[in-house]
């Protein structure tokens, strides 16, 4: 909108100033080619691309690569308008789309990088050239996913130390290319799996979903700080409201794992396509946050008002077999579902990943629960020590799992916590993983002992 009323001259006739982010920083980083060619200024790679502002552009671009090809709309949100081409036909139909739907008529076409690692950094520049990262996001699902339609951990679970530093450093260079000087941006990279090469996907120079996520996450509030920035604060002048101590420009530590759930409503649209792409089709999304992936994933699983009471073992699994590898392979709002029964039904690491194209340590998670559940399985709940129940409860497992594993319910289950004194244990959001003393930090519930 911002760009739209400046291109209309509307801005000017009433006097109107863009604070935090100017519309040359707005054009540079939403028109996908001066973005392209920010980033070969500062020696950063991109996937191999094009520019068009018409079909028969597209066309002849398209055959200087190979499908699949994605296609990116300018100056959308949410993947709107854009999608990835397996063919002639679809690439036909997703360009006349983004075209019709970007406001300058202009998508950009690149070679895609579909099965590569996503990540996301939230970051925020101030007026003295102070940048510092507020969190790193991975996505569950590689690239061909839209990131409002993928699971995400915060922070980044997978990468190397070199690979962070390499993606951190980039994001350094990238806000100052682009030139925000007062606000958060946030950046996404693809990281090539094999080879641990990183290409640059996009900078959006606002406070965005991420950046909601990223706030939660850690205890960070980016669109305060945001606004402050916006009206000529420094980093080093705003103070954390949680501590009281420490100033904006101390980068947030975090000693707990968070996982967003995105949340599907394809029951209310018949007729969808319910398969997951780079166009974003979630209607929301839940957070969850525990000591470790595993229990972060199944209380946000738990989150989602679906019916569902964690990662399976509720009794409402109905998965069939015969589906299984399109159902690996296509992504779906149940493939982590799938990934599971996959596992249950002997399927290795290695070859589940080479369906899905997901990370193997994400994938190893799940199947230690598959594997937690094969000792755990008892026919009198009598039979659970309570160092297994504890054990339970520290990898997220709800009452109505346990129950379920050992044939019994939910309540009997409860008593027993009683019994073994098993009982949750609140932990800080405190932005400093417990290094200074919080003043007005919130909690999260978790099974520790203390």
């Amino acid at each position: 909108m911002a760009a739209a009323l400046s291109n209309e001259k509307v801005l000017d006739k009433f006097g109107v100033e863009l604070i935090g982010v100017d519309i040359d920083v707005i054009n540079k980083a939403e028109d996908r080619e001066q973005f392209k060619e920010a980033m070969g200024n500062i020696g950063l790679h991109v996937p191999p691309s094009g520019y068009a502002h018409s079909l028969r552009e597209a066309l002849n671009f398209s055959k200087k690569l190979k499908f699949p090809l994605v296609v990116r709309p300018s100056f959308t949100l949410g993947g709107i308008g854009g999608g990835v081409a397996f063919n002639k036909e679809e690439f036909m139909e997703i360009v006349t789309r983004g075209l019709d739907l970007s406001p300058k008529s202009e998508v950009l076409v690149e070679k895609s990088v579909a099965g590569w690692k996503e990540i996301e950094l939230e970051m925020m520049r101030d007026k003295n050239d102070n940048v510092v990262i507020i969190c790193s996001i991975e996505n569950f699902d590689p690239m061909g996913v839209h990131t409002g339609d993928s699971i995400c951990a915060a922070p980044a679970q997978t990468l190397t130390y070199k690979e962070y530093q390499d993606i951190r450093d980039a994001g350094i260079k990238i806000m100052r290319e682009i030139g925000v000087s007062a606000g958060g941006s946030n950046i996404q990279f693809a990281v090539n799996p094999e080879n641990g090469k990183v290409a640059v996907i996009e900078l959006n120079p606002r406070v965005s979903r991420s950046s909601a996520l990223a706030s939660k996450a850690t205890g960070y509030p980016i669109a305060k700080i945001a606004t402050k920035l916006a009206i000529g604060y420094t980093l080093d002048e705003i103070p954390n409201d949680i501590t009281k101590k420490t100033p904006a420009c101390f980068e947030p530590s975090i000693d707990y794992v968070v996982v967003k759930f995105p949340r599907w409503t394809f029951e209310k649209f018949p007729g969808t396509d319910p398969s997951l792409t780079t166009r974003m089709k979630s209607v929301g999304e839940v957070l969850a946050i525990g000591r470790t992936f595993k229990e972060a994933l199944q209380k946000s699983i738990r989150s989602l008002e679906i019916d569902r009471y964690g990662l399976g073992s509720d009794g409402k699994d109905n998965i069939g077999e015969e589906l299984l590898n399109s159902k690996l392979s296509i992504p779906n709002q149940d493939r982590v579902f799938y990934i599971k029964y996959a596992f249950e039904k002997g399927r290795s690491v290695e070859e589940i990943s080479s369906y899905t194209k997901i990370d193997p340590w994400f994938l190893f998670n799940i199947k230690q629960l598959v594997d937690f559940e094969k000792g755990f399985k008892c026919e009198d709940i009598k039979d659970i020590t309570k160092e297994k129940l504890f054990e339970a409860k520290k990898l997220g497992y709800s009452d109505v799992q346990i129950a379920y594993l050992c044939n019994t319910h939910e309540n009997k289950v409860r008593a027993l916590r009683s019994k073994f004194n098993i009982k949750t244990t609140f932990k800080t959001v405190d932005t400093c993983a417990g290094e200074f003393e919080a003043y007005t930090p919130y909690y999260y519930s978790t099974y520790e002992s203390e």
